[in-house]
């Protein structure tokens, strides 16, 4: 019996242009953050989302963490997160000192839930940080009017979400700062990277300082701020212009693949998909889906064991941040994180799998929807 081959969860893409690219910044020596694929990277990447300013960075995470330094938030401040998001959201807030705030998430978009967070907002509410989960949008259009009448920033966290858009304007657009992810998994890869977006030159400019070790850009070596060393490479940078070049392509083949799965497990009746706000259009950085039934997580463990059997990777849902020890909160209205938590998973989601390889992928997921019992 010949054994089935393994499908990841994610694999990069990377094409011979990058690699061209690439070779080009070692032979010439222009390999790390002084380099012309920077520059053109970031105006490449303002033009696509539209907005003013790009500036790049080492990661998502230093993205988050540079946004809320050049608005200003410090000890003793609060930043409202969603409960459901990877701990690198709450983990920039105590980065800067200040305080996250746990806010619950709607279980049908399982983004944030716009009552919780009007709740939430105290006087000491500095900003608050909406994630588009799994590329679904959050509700901005309540957010951005939200900030207003409270005088709060808005930073979106879009590590997620690179082509979504609501009412036809990217994510990353309607904040005071956009967030974005390049990580090996990310619609647009550069293996680890970067993206603020801001329509704000005052703060594009400030960001760009904290990320050159606080250094000022007309006297070398001289610091008004103690800044950081956040700085893509001229080699991530020539990676990402090739990638954004085909992103568009990206972006259609994985919503082919989404829309492929879904017609083929749509007919599960415990199976449900996240759901869009009017206005709004997901991508699919890695389809998800959830159970209707909680059974504290024992159908989802049960189905990844299945697959991991039958040589298919998966992921679960990210744990609530509620329940782990450096966001530790017992609000009640969290606990419905934990279900939704519980009752989630992801399959394999990246350029270059195969149509074949996505229904070997649902044949197996309705095989074992057929035989399982809850106990």
């Amino acid at each position: 019996m010949v054994e089935s081959e393994f499908i990841p969860i994610s694999q990069p893409f990377i094409d011979e242009k990058a690699k061209r690219y690439v070779s080009e910044c070692l032979d010439t020596g222009w390999i790390s953050s002084q380099g012309a694929y920077v520059t053109q990277f970031e105006q490449a990447f303002a033009k696509y989302i539209g907005v003013n300013y790009a500036v790049s960075v080492t990661s998502g995470t230093a993205a988050l963490h540079l946004a809320l330094l050049a608005m200003g938030v410090s000890a003793g401040d609060e930043v409202i997160v969603p409960d459901l998001t990877f701990a690198a959201t709450a983990n920039a807030v105590l980065l800067c000192g200040a305080t996250p705030v746990l806010c619950s998430v709607d279980k049908a978009t399982w983004t944030l839930d716009i009552d919780d967070c009007a709740q939430l907002i105290s006087r000491a509410t500095k900003a608050i940080i909406p994630v588009h989960l799994y590329g679904n949008p959050a509700d901005m259009r309540a957010l951005v009017t939200l900030s207003k009448e409270h005088n709060i920033v808005l930073v979106e966290d879009c590590a997620e979400s690179l082509g979504a858009t609501v009412d036809g304007h990217h994510t990353g657009t309607f904040g005071d700062i956009g967030c974005f992810s390049f990580f090996a998994n990310k619609l647009l890869s550069t293996g680890e990277g970067g993206m603020l977006t801001t329509n704000s030159e005052h703060i594009a400019k400030k960001i760009r300082v904290l990320r050159d070790h606080g250094m000022s850009p007309t006297k070398k070596y001289w610091h008004e701020h103690a800044g950081l060393n956040y700085r893509m490479t001229n080699i991530q940078a020539a990676i990402g212009v090739t990638q954004l070049d085909r992103l568009d392509e990206f972006i259609l083949a994985r919503r082919d693949q989404e829309l492929q799965y879904r017609s083929r497990l749509q007919g599960i009746s415990d199976i449900v998909f996240k759901q869009e706000l009017p206005g709004a259009i997901s991508v699919n950085w890695l389809f998800s889906f959830c159970f209707l039934s909680d059974d504290n997580g024992e159908k989802v463990e049960a189905l990844r064991a299945w697959l991991r059997e039958n040589h298919v990777d998966s992921r679960p849902f990210f744990f609530p941040l509620h329940e782990q020890p450096p966001y530790k909160d017992e609000r009640f209205v969290l606990s419905q994180t934990k279900l939704l938590s519980n009752s989630g998973m992801s399959l394999p989601t990246f350029i270059g799998l195969k149509e074949s390889q996505i229904d070997r992928v649902c044949d197996l997921v309705v095989e074992f929807m057929h035989t399982y019992r809850e106990d």
